[in-house]
């Protein structure tokens, strides 16, 4: 979604640019013109939100576990729950239909998560009975300028043109594309200087992809997190800020002032009162010691890559992923001496084919390799990681080190691992298609 509405900006500033040229010979062609299809916004976001029985995973992305319950999150659609009392044999027992959906935390039975840039609070007591949600509009992802549904398909056009559309009380459920002729004049006099707007696009800008023990009171998501309970307060990381709330209240969350960060970021993790920020271009390191005003620290510089971050003592563990739109950085994981938070330092480096998530458990470090699969490490000692395990032929995303299981999220499946001595065993495959 970001990236369509950055493609929007550009649109706009280049036709802005073009439409200020006065050279103009009358001539009309033909162009494909792009209306956009409403809903009342309100509505639209209430319809969003509801609970029903299972249904079959589409898109599944990032999970979360929380007591006994593992939550899938199925990308944009909402999150399947399952029941995993007995981690060999988890079922499917739910689905909270949840649109423009993709990061979840929980803290005593609430259900914090995004949806369409709301930030929506779900009371879980009762999974088979959950009230009416509550919704903090705009709350995440302040610069969206409108709603647009999240199985909308942007055409292909020369032109969108919204008229008199009203983001502040309409949301975009589809498209009309028209054939108009229009002379460069005639575009100008309409669309030009303010007013409506209609912007150009190629096209191909549109079509960009779109990220605990069972007795806690706070549930635990894996390395790939944007959202992130520490205490009475909740921090989701978007694009380029962190979005603070206090959830002391839990059913009244109150939205506080955003911290804006140096780079592009995409994940969170946290040590106690310190952040670990993931981002293309590094890890930023916060202090939450004043937890409302999270205070930059430093940085950890690193070449243009995906990059999630885990923390254990004095050591970083970051997965830096240089492959199509992550960057051309080599894939590796990254282990940062951060006993002087003020100078982290990379200490060791060791070359991976395209890594995801990663997590630890003791001396075991996970490292989900993509689909070179998942890997199993001594981490005892930084300079020489012995690789304990290799599961290959699965495509591997990201993990949850739990209390006494390992939980996976692959292509299509969720694995679940016991602890041994100096290895991991299967327990569970649940298919999630």
């Amino acid at each position: 979604m970001k990236k369509k509405i950055f493609a929007v900006v550009f649109a706009v500033a280049m036709t802005a640019v073009s439409c200020s040229e006065d050279f103009d010979d009358g001539r009309q062609e033909e162009y494909r013109v792009a209306v956009p299809l409403t809903a009342d916004l309100i509505q639209f976001k209430e319809e969003a939100v509801a609970v029903t029985d299972p249904v079959p995973i589409e898109n599944s992305g990032k999970i979360y576990a929380y007591k006994n319950y593992v939550f899938v999150n199925d990308i944009n659609k909402g999150i399947h729950v399952l029941d995993n009392s007995n981690p060999s044999f988890p079922i499917n027992i739910a689905f909270i239909k949840l649109e423009g959906n993709n990061d979840i935390s929980i803290k005593d039975d609430r259900l914090f998560a995004d949806s369409y840039g709301d930030l929506v609070v779900l009371d879980i007591k009762n999974i088979e009975n959950i009230p009416p949600a509550k919704r903090i509009e705009n709350a995440i992802y302040q610069q969206f300028w409108c709603t647009v549904g999240f199985d909308v398909t942007w055409p292909e056009a020369d032109y969108f043109d919204y008229g008199d559309f009203d983001a502040n009380t309409q949301a975009i459920v589809g498209w009309e594309v028209k054939t108009e002729r229009l002379s460069q004049a005639e575009i100008n006099r309409k669309f030009g200087g303010g007013g409506d707007v209609l912007y150009e696009s190629d096209g191909a800008a549109f079509n960009s992809a779109e990220t605990v023990p069972s007795n806690s009171d706070t549930g635990q998501g894996g390395s790939l997190a944007r959202f992130k309970i520490v205490g009475d307060y909740l921090y989701a990381v978007e694009w380029s800020s962190i979005s603070v709330f206090d959830i002391s209240d839990l059913d009244n969350p109150k939205t506080l002032e955003d911290v804006y960060v140096n780079g592009a970021i995409e994940t969170i993790y946290n040590q106690g009162d310190i952040l670990f920020i993931g981002g293309m271009q590094g890890m930023y390191i916060y202090d939450i010691k004043e937890p409302s005003k999270p205070a930059f620290v430093s940085e950890f510089v690193h070449g243009t890559a995906c990059d999630p971050v885990v923390v254990d003592d004095t050591y970083a563990y970051v997965t830096l992923r240089g492959e199509n739109s992550c960057g051309n950085t080599e894939s590796g994981l990254y282990i940062v001496d951060i006993s002087d938070l003020k100078n982290p330092e990379l200490k060791k480096f060791y070359a991976l084919s395209g890594p995801y998530g990663l997590g630890f458990k003791d001396e075991k470090l996970f490292v989900c390799d993509g689909s070179d699969g998942l890997k199993v490490y001594d981490k005892s000692d930084i300079n020489d990681l012995k690789l304990l395990n290799h599961f290959e032929d699965i495509i591997t995303f990201d993990v949850i080190p739990l209390q006494s299981s390992l939980l996976m999220i692959g292509e299509n499946a969720l694995y679940q691992y016991e602890y041994l001595d100096n290895d991991i065993r299967l327990l569970s495959t649940f298919n999630l298609k």
